[in-house]
């Protein structure tokens, strides 16, 4: 077990209505901030049951979901491979013992110093969307492995990601030709389905995008081999969700009946491999009321937007609260977050029912938190501590 927060003894607070190992160490322990306690062997499970159904596509986790070097150690022991966004990330996972062949660079931004790093140290796959961050793979990482990453439509995701990543779909010949010309080997193509994708069946409309274009530039001589399928992969936030086995194994075969025998298949599940090992405790404030007659009480948090609960931006990810009232008369709430910034409010147009005899001091903890809450965390804005991180 690997702590990095500060932990007391046994604690009177809340006694959860879940249980595993993570919400079983928080129920005997006492923390003095916001602190996210997470299960390796729960990330390990998961990685299992999405291993076994996606067969023969390889998992590349995506490290920035939860870069915590105990997770990243544990996934190498595992043989996983590794999404990287930065050379931060890439020297993480050489650092736990990866080797480079089995990392990808991943993002679409990158810098040319960091493009000749990670090429230096031996990784070949870049992903690009664009004739200039071609022309820097080409320049500092020349006769390197591309994939293209297409912009894709799908309402289905919780949070769809769309027009920051990926290029227009008319684009990619040109693109698939330039790399040619560059010198590179145009390898294959991206895209991500929206992240919290909760049914397998909500990939059909984005896979019916992609299809037709692998097709196509198959057709046009360009001898692609590698179909990244990306993220996606969902959690539990209060909404059902397939088992990951057997969503993972629907997915596969959604692609195969599309596109075939892909020579190689990857996915880079992020949340849907560390989310549901984590929860973090932290505490009430403040409760309180605007006016007399207001229909919602405010609470307020110790942590917020800015130390690890970022995911809440327009209401996306919908986490799940646990206190010790639970099981008595509940009201809606407006949650916010401890900060002097009016955007620190973590959910306001959807309200959230929490018990009405909830008090200042209480105990509250937020289910299946081990995904985009630690790498959000800030360095302490306002002065309040970043969201301190407990590996079991």
């Amino acid at each position: 077990m690997t702590m990095n927060a500060t932990v007391h003894g046994a604690l009177r607070a809340a006694t959860p209505v879940f249980a595993d190992a993570a919400a079983a160490f928080i129920a005997a322990n006492s923390f003095d901030k916001p602190t996210l306690v997470i299960s390796r062997d729960r990330v390990a499970r998961q990685y299992d049951a999405l291993a076994e159904g996606l067969g023969r596509a390889h998992i590349h986790y995506a490290v920035k979901a939860n870069p915590a070097t105990e997770i990243v150690r544990m996934l190498v022991q595992k043989g996983s491979g590794f999404d990287c966004a930065s050379r931060q990330e890439i020297e993480l996972c050489l650092g736990q013992g990866a080797d480079a062949a089995h990392i990808s660079f991943g993002n679409t931004i990158k810098k040319a110093s960091d493009i000749a790093f990670a090429h230096s140290v031996g990784v070949t796959m870049f992903a690009a969307d664009s004739e200039a961050e071609l022309e820097k793979i080409a320049e500092n990482a020349p006769g390197a492995k591309v994939y293209l990453r297409l912009i894709v439509d799908n309402d289905k995701a919780e949070w769809p990601l769309s027009r920051k990543f990926g290029c227009a779909p008319s684009k990619l010949p040109a693109l698939l030709d330039l790399a040619s010309d560059l010198g590179l080997v145009p390898y294959g193509l991206s895209f991500h389905v929206g992240s919290q994708t909760r049914e397998a069946e909500y990939w059909v409309p984005v896979l019916d995008q992609i299809a037709p274009l692998w097709h196509a530039a198959r057709a046009a001589g360009h001898d692609l081999q590698l179909l990244n399928i990306g993220g996606g992969f969902p959690a539990f936030y209060g909404q059902t969700v397939q088992a990951p086995k057997a969503y993972a194994a629907e997915v596969v075969a959604l692609v195969e009946a599309r596109f075939g025998e892909v020579p190689e298949l990857m996915a880079e599940p992020g949340r849907g491999m560390v989310a549901e090992a984590g929860h973090i405790v932290a505490e009430v404030l403040l409760v309180s009321k605007k006016s007399e007659d207001d229909l919602h009480r405010w609470v307020y948090l110790d942590i917020g937007r800015f130390s690890g609960l970022a995911e809440t931006e327009g209401e996306a990810i919908r986490y799940q609260f646990v206190t010790r009232h639970d099981g008595g008369e509940t009201g809606p709430c407006v949650l916010a977050g401890p900060s002097c910034d009016s955007a620190d409010i973590l959910y306001e147009k959807r309200p959230v029912n929490l018990p009405l005899d909830l008090r200042c001091g209480d105990r509250v903890v937020i289910r299946n938190c081990g995904a985009y809450t630690s790498s959000y965390s800030s360095v302490g804005f306002n002065g309040f501590p970043p969201l301190d991180v407990i590996v079991l």
